[in-house]
């Protein structure tokens, strides 16, 4: 499921919140001197507001992005012998690549719920969309 921006969702487990409150506006290292407990039920409605990509580059990935590049936009350029090496390096990186792209994007998003609770940098996996 991609969850993107104006998606309506809601939680496909129950989730319960425990720990201090902090008020509005004010620095979370210092919180009130509240301490509470909420329990939202699974099948509690929202819509996404923000959608944040978790996903992580190896070096090998950075590596074959940066080369691919140079290949494309100045391959034509260059020497044929410089040219083919670096259609091999491109080569031998392109496993990583494809990977990298075939991979689940576990996602965090923030979710402002029906109920006006907002859950923010939330696993994308805690909702399904509707």
């Amino acid at each position: 499921m991609t969850l993107t921006v104006g998606r309506r969702v809601q939680l496909a487990m129950e989730l319960a919140l425990t720990g201090q409150v902090a008020l509005a506006g004010e620095s979370p290292a210092e919180p009130a001197a509240a301490v509470g407990f909420l329990a939202l039920a699974a099948g509690t409605e929202g819509t996404v507001e923000a959608v944040d990509d978790d996903r992580r580059e190896s070096d090998e990935v950075r590596e074959y992005a940066r080369l691919k590049s140079l290949l494309d936009d100045f391959g034509h350029q260059m020497p044929p012998g410089s040219r083919a090496q670096l259609e091999e390096q491109v080569a031998a990186l392109e496993p990583a690549w494809t990977a990298y792209q075939e991979a689940e994007i576990p996602v965090r998003v923030r979710v402002r719920l029906d109920n006006g609770f907002v859950l923010h940098d939330t696993a994308g996996d805690v909702f399904v969309a509707l």
